[in-house]
């Protein structure tokens, strides 16, 4: 595994984690399609959050959030509707958005968390 792949799971892991202590169940993890993957899928009661991760060592090419142009962010929304195409009863009745959390640091354990709440592209 290449490092910067071992730096996005641990970050993946840091964000998981972040859900959890704000009372979020994790429904999935790097779920794939033909349109691409979602990083962390969760729910708070009648709430479903579609999460991108980003995580960077440093901010020597952008702040995390720069990388969530409007075509990443289409293409985010996309690949949420096949998820919720595939998991049809774990969303019945509930509101859905896309978030993103970003993380800057050598070591994403320790990293600040910074949640960006709706990223929205509809």
């Amino acid at each position: 595994m290449a490092d910067k792949d071992i730096l996005g799971r641990a970050g993946e892991d840091r964000a998981a984690q972040y859900f959890v202590q704000q009372g979020y169940q994790v429904l999935d993890r790097n779920w794939r399609c033909s349109s691409g993957e979602l990083d962390l899928i969760v729910r708070r009661g009648d709430e479903v959050v579609f999460v991108e991760v980003k995580t960077r060592t440093s901010e020597g090419f952008g702040h995390p959030f720069e990388a969530l142009d409007v075509r990443k962010r289409a293409r985010l929304w996309r690949v949420s509707m096949a998820w919720i195409a595939a998991h049809r009863d774990a969303v019945q009745g509930c509101r859905t958005r896309v978030d993103a959390i970003g993380l800057v640091g050598a070591d994403p354990s320790t990293a600040v968390v910074e949640h960006l709440v709706d990223v929205d592209a509809r």
